[in-house]
């Protein structure tokens, strides 16, 4: 490992004072990503600015109903929030399904919304890696991919996001704030990964420096009976191979509002919303669940080893939204 510099921030201001102009320094949360990337060499800062002591780790409710989460709150404690569990039960469920209890007492949401894939050829410097070393090459396509993007992939990478927790808070609207040394901004979910194009070494709309200060969900009803599904290789502990974030109103067995996100099919989290268009209005069923998927995964272009995502994410669709219709019906 490269060595580096420590230095720790009590406050906002002076975190992002700490690394304003340091293209070699990084933001330090609990680390349960960035010291394994320090280790294995794709990351090598020069110095790292711990703001695990930074006022930000806290939930509370805002005046129109949403939570704002801070960034430094852990996922363990994220989880754990009884707000969290009563509003937005599918956000407690994806970050109980995203790593061991150990990690999730030291992750942080922050650093959770910024972690880096977990392609086998990014994290091996040996290899070529557009994501690491721009205009090297994508050895996944033709080599080792049966876990990489279905969508939104490009001929430059086809490596995944690995978030569980971005999933759910993608499915309801949330939103990013962040400090600058210009002040501070805020960003959309929606808007704060870049699509990968031609570029997939630039991962989000983050302004160079910018500190992650908290992230807020809006007042969502939905939300209240949502649901996290994750698929994985093994009961343990393991990154999805597909996961999705879902939540829906019923009334008269037609669907009033539907959320819908998926994760581990694409470079950022996939927020479903030609489904979501499909099923408004359409009656709660599964064959209409089905129909929705399908078009949804109409834009999928999957790699020899990685088809079988399609039809596992179209029963993901209808496994959980016909659980979450016959709730409704009760």
């Amino acid at each position: 490992m490269k060595e580096f510099g420590y230095q720790r921030a009590y406050d906002v201001s002076g975190a992002v004072s700490l690394l304003d102009g340091d293209g070699e320094a990084r933001f330090l949360g609990g680390g349960t990503n960035l010291v394994d990337l320090m280790k294995t060499g794709v990351e090598r800062p020069a110095r790292l600015v711990d703001v695990r002591e930074l006022p930000l780790n806290h939930i509370e409710a805002t005046e129109d109903g949403g939570l704002r989460i801070g960034a430094t709150v852990t996922n363990s404690d994220l989880a754990a929030h009884p707000e969290v569990r009563r509003r937005f039960p599918a956000l407690a469920q994806a970050v109980l399904a995203g790593a061991s209890g150990q990690l999730r007492n030291m992750a942080t949401v922050g650093g959770n919304l910024l972690q880096r894939t977990r392609c086998g050829y990014f994290a091996d410097v040996t290899s070529p890696c557009n994501k690491r070393d721009p205009g090297s090459g994508c050895p996944a396509i033709e080599g080792e991919h049966h876990n990489h993007a279905i969508l939104g992939a490009s001929d430059h990478c086809v490596a995944t996001h690995p978030s569980d927790m971005g999933v759910a808070l993608t499915a309801f609207d949330a939103r990013v704030s962040y400090e600058t040394a210009d002040g501070p901004g805020e960003l959309p979910l929606a808007d704060f990964y870049l699509p990968v194009g031609e570029t997939p070494h630039l991962e989000t709309a983050l302004p160079p420096g910018a500190l992650i200060t908290g992230v807020t969900l809006p007042p969502a009803p939905v939300a209240a009976g949502s649901r996290y599904r994750k698929v994985r290789e093994r009961a343990s502990y393991a990154f999805a191979i597909g996961s999705i974030a879902a939540a829906l109103d019923v009334r008269d067995g037609v669907v009033h509002e539907v959320r819908l996100a998926f994760g581990a099919v694409a470079s950022r989290p996939w927020r479903a919303r030609t489904a979501e268009s499909v099923l408004a209005g359409a009656p709660a069923d599964a064959e209409t669940f089905a129909a929705a998927a399908d078009v949804e995964l109409a834009a999928a272009r999957p790699l020899p080893h990685n088809e079988y995502k399609v039809n596992l994410m179209r029963n993901l669709v209808v496994a959980v939204l016909s659980e979450l219709a016959e709730e409704a019906a009760r």
